[in-house]
């Protein structure tokens, strides 16, 4: 003789019947939380959330700054790195210079 019986598909849903009961049951019964209780936990809701937005503030603000500086930072070397251009008493003293060279290359040759 077998030590285990198949249920049938009628005693598995009184089965699960009485366990759907005794959960509602359950949770009926459960005491209800008094307003103080709810109003200090939606406090400190609230405060886990200001606090969060402000770090991500804080976050993005940072990232702005550090992205400020990169940018300025690479300004000032290319400003560095840059020839200035010349004045017009430079321009018009090569232009002679380079004239006179060639002057002097006709005459010598």
């Amino acid at each position: 003789m077998p030590s285990f019986k198949q249920p049938t598909f009628e005693e598995r849903q009184a089965l699960a019947e009485k366990a759907r009961e005794k959960a509602l049951k359950k949770l009926a019964d459960k005491p209800k939380m008094d307003e103080a209780t709810i109003a200090k936990r939606k406090a400190a809701q609230e405060a886990r959330e200001a606090a969060a937005k402000e770090k991500s503030a804080a976050k993005r603000e940072a990232r702005e700054q550090a992205k400020a500086e990169k940018a300025a930072a690479a300004k000032a070397k290319a400003e560095a790195e840059a020839v200035p251009e010349p004045t017009e008493e430079e321009l018009k003293a090569a232009r002679d210079a380079k004239y006179a060279a060639r002057k002097a290359r006709k005459k010598k040759g």
